[in-house]
């Protein structure tokens, strides 16, 4: 019997270190996966500040061009009136060219009977 319990005793030694072998292993393998996702979430983290700093400057610009915007229209505003004038203003020489182009009729009619007048009288 005394043989017996000294082969157990190497046995277990054995069983023992492997799974020491193997816990730390696994041990080592959890650690590095662990690491791994920590600089993932590192990498992920400045990603996500560099992004938050180039749409801050993105929407100062915005806001910027909005202010704009709003000031170009209420300058444009102004030119309302002057529009409504400026389309006044054509309508009454697009009727003053019709006008004057019954009036060139006219006086075209006129010159051609004081031609003929003219040459009636003098024969």
């Amino acid at each position: 019997m005394a043989e017996k319990e000294e082969q157990q005793l190497p046995n277990s030694d054995e069983l023992a270190e492997s799974l020491n072998e193997f816990f730390t292993s696994v041990s080592e393998m959890i650690k590095s996966d662990l690491l791994g996702s920590s600089n993932q979430l590192a990498l992920l983290e400045k990603m996500n500040i560099r992004v938050a700093e180039e749409y801050k400057g993105l929407g100062d610009v915005a806001s910027g061009m909005r202010v704009f915007v709003e000031q170009l229209k209420a300058k444009s505003g102004g030119f309302d009136e002057y529009i409504n004038q400026i389309e006044k203003i054509e309508n009454q020489v697009t009727e003053f060219e019709a006008v004057i182009s019954m009036l060139d009729k006219h006086i075209s009619m006129l010159e051609s009977k004081v031609l003929s007048v003219c040459q009636n009288s003098a024969t």
